[in-house]
């Protein structure tokens, strides 16, 4: 089969700004989301700074549920919210949605157990001296993770890659969209293989670049 890529290039890089796109708001949204009930789930837990027996357990809990859910019946599951607050079910802006509920959830887990690695003692010492909550979130437990953070991030980011291509289903566009609906429908391998091609680059971008960030961080 003759694949036409002068009329099927143009899609190709538009696939490839949608998914970019879509990558960098989940990124950013479900990033700063899922910081703050991460450290919400280590700080209120027991001996923690903000001590909350019952948020903990809430948090934890939603955490513990939505966090193992594939993202391909999450999709579906989240179908009736999806529209409650998007307008509709299909479509970009339905599945950023959802990939930030998603995104958000995950990273709060790897939030709560990096927080978790720091010394408890740099903590103690800092409450000794009068330092308030919020002031040893921001000072001084988030900096001392930085590093880890940094790589749980961008194991993240390469799993927001993946949602963004999964996304196609409900015809999210991106790379994804392109290749079911140019590739896979139409049963053209050859736009298939170049989509995959493209995922993994930016994949593979994404690690490189999440690698560098995370060697920076821990060598100030």
């Amino acid at each position: 089969m003759t694949t036409n890529w002068d009329k099927l290039r143009p899609v190709l890089f538009e696939s490839i700004g949608t998914t970019i796109y879509m990558v960098v708001i989940t990124l950013v949204v479900g990033g700063l989301i899922g910081l703050v009930v991460g450290t919400l789930v280590y700080a209120t837990r027991k001996g923690g700074i903000l001590q909350n027996t019952a948020a903990y357990t809430v948090l934890n809990i939603l955490v513990n549920i939505v966090r193992p859910i594939p993202f391909i019946i999450l999709l579906a599951a989240l179908g009736p919210v999806t529209l409650a607050v998007v307008g509709r079910t299909i479509g970009t802006e339905a599945a950023i949605f959802v990939m930030i509920i998603a995104s958000s959830f995950a990273i709060a887990r790897i939030v709560e157990q990096n927080l978790v690695t720091v010394d408890p003692g740099v903590i103690e010492a800092a409450r000794a001296m009068g330092a308030g909550p919020l002031r040893i979130i921001v000072t001084l437990l988030i900096p001392e993770a930085l590093g880890p953070l940094i790589l749980g991030y961008t194991f993240v980011l390469i799993g927001i890659v993946d949602m963004s291509a999964m996304a196609g289903t409900i015809g999210g566009g991106g790379l994804g969209d392109f290749a079911i609906v140019y590739g896979y429908q139409r049963f053209n391998w050859q736009v298939t293989l170049v989509a995959t091609l493209v995922i993994i680059l930016l994949v593979q971008a994404s690690q490189f670049f999440g690698n560098w960030l995370a060697r920076k961080a821990l060598r100030r």
